[in-house]
């Protein structure tokens, strides 16, 4: 059990790490799993930081420390080389900087897939370490036996089929998923039986809309679209890519603002006083 404090007691004269938090209790697996169909759907998005995290939670249900951190933080080419270490790091950092939305962390490659004990002991350490809600997996039916086996020992466990970032070097690349009816009969038998394993919340990326309202059908568990369909429980989106910090996104993906054009401009705005020795002015300099 996580000895990381769930409600924090923080010292408002450190207010740029700590926000006095609001009364409220923040989200659980089992209400998640509630909002299945027809009413509200889900929101989520991607956090990595104490700060992102301050910022998202107050409008998220859910935060997912994805293992997109690989290109977002860290410049790497994929996800395949995210390692243990960095989920741990980044997850623990989330749940610090929220206190309404359930925190999901991504298992990293290779720390799940040869077999459901190694599955137990990388999951487990997750949120002993993080103090997260879950953590999620990608795969299908292949995955369906480890995904009992966490649930069944009380690990929270989200799905993710479809487009699966991870396995890149075998899908040869990013592409939409399920253009043909075998592939789109796989992706749909994927799901099901992920469910029927005991995820709480499937993640559906970058497939055909039909595969994701399918999909939405047939499982009992709340599906989270990326990529995918309106049709499903909810929606997840990487943060930086919705707020615009990146020139190249995927095709799926709306871009909320220019954060990256509101960036240069402040930085430009900085670099020239200091350049032209306007910045600091003299009610921003201690005197003594």
């Amino acid at each position: 059990m996580s000895t990381l404090p769930k409600t924090l007691t923080l010292d408002t004269s450190t207010s740029r790490a700590n926000p006095t938090p609001q009364p409220m209790k923040r989200l659980t697996v089992p209400r998640i799993r509630q909002r299945k169909g027809g009413g509200e759907p889900l929101v989520m998005l991607t956090a990595y930081t104490v700060r992102q995290a301050q910022l998202l939670d107050p409008h998220c249900d859910m935060l997912l420390v994805g293992d997109s951190l690989a290109q977002v933080i860290y410049g790497l080419p994929h996800t395949v080389a995210v390692t243990m270490e960095m989920m741990a790091l980044h997850g623990a950092a989330v749940v610090r900087g929220s206190y309404h939305a359930a925190v999901i962390v991504d298992m990293p490659f290779g720390s799940y897939e040869a077999s459901p004990e190694q599955a137990f002991a990388n999951a487990s350490r997750l949120l002993k370490e993080t103090g997260a809600a879950a953590v999620k997996v990608e795969g299908g039916k292949v995955l369906a036996p480890t995904i009992e086996f966490l649930t069944q020992r009380g690990i929270p466990v989200m799905g993710h089929v479809g487009l699966t970032p991870q396995a890149v070097n075998i899908l040869g690349g990013y592409g939409v998923r399920g253009k043909s009816d075998e592939e789109a009969r796989s992706i749909v038998e994927d799901a099901v039986a992920v469910a029927q394993a005991g995820a709480f919340s499937i993640v559906i990326e970058g497939v055909l809309e039909s595969i994701a309202i399918e999909i939405t059908g047939k499982v009992a568990c709340p599906t989270i679209g990326i990529g995918a369909s309106a049709q499903c429980d909810g929606q997840v989106l990487v943060t930086d890519d919705m707020l615009g910090m990146f020139e190249r996104v995927p095709k799926f993906v709306k871009r909320y603002q220019d954060m990256a054009g509101v960036i240069d401009g402040a930085v430009k705005e900085y670099a020239e006083q200091v350049r032209s020795r306007s910045f600091p002015t003299d009610d921003q300099i201690y005197k003594g």
